[in-house]
């Protein structure tokens, strides 16, 4: 049984849709679209078909992009040199917030998962070794998350690249800034032990 007019009903079971969108949220989105102006949902209408039409993956670092290559790999004040390898956009666009990374990026859209049956085909990490065989690059780093696949995935391009003379570094993982020691957890106390660095 509904209790709205077809279009709402519609409208909310599109946004139900979306990931962690119950069907409560989804219906005030839809009175929210429908409540405000007509210009901000032809707005949001033109969003959505714009980011299905424009966005594209870049031939160089594979982030979504509007052009080819993405603004990062054609801005010419980065490192050529240096490559920070991500899992995913959200990685970069993180490391990219906080700032202090000038090198360029390399998203592998996923990590290697024997058990869900993703191996090296399945993500882009051919991209990344034809990067290093350019003969340009000077330094890998490893930022893929500390859990088992991404740090399978760490050790596999490790393994992969290492004999191509150039070196890879994993980003340090362990003890949170401003956190007590006493309520950390004994794999993340071993970690920042092993990755210690001098003063």
């Amino acid at each position: 049984m509904t209790y709205y007019a077809e279009p709402i009903t519609r409208l909310i079971k599109e946004f139900s849709r979306l990931p962690g969108v119950g069907e409560k949220t989804a219906s005030r989105f839809a009175f929210y679209v429908l409540n405000a102006k007509k210009e901000y949902a032809e707005n949001l209408a033109k969003s959505l078909v714009d980011v299905k039409e424009k966005i594209m993956l870049c031939s160089s670092c594979h982030s979504l992009s509007d052009k080819n290559p993405c603004s990062i790999c054609s801005d010419s004040s980065r490192r050529d040199d240096v490559i920070c390898v991500v899992e995913d956009v959200k990685d970069m666009a993180a490391i990219e917030k906080m700032g202090g990374f000038k090198g360029r990026y390399h998203i592998l859209h996923g990590t290697l998962s024997p058990l869900k049956g993703i191996g090296p085909d399945d993500i882009k990490i051919n991209g990344l070794v034809d990067r290093v065989r350019q003969g340009m690059i000077k330094e890998i780093i490893l930022a893929t998350n500390s859990d088992v696949d991404g740090e399978t995935t760490a050790l596999y391009i490790t393994r992969l690249l290492k004999p191509m003379g150039i070196r890879i570094t994993r980003i340090a993982t362990g003890v949170p800034v401003g956190s007590d020691l006493e309520y950390i957890d004994g794999a993340t106390l071993v970690r920042a032990i092993e990755g210690r660095r001098e003063m």
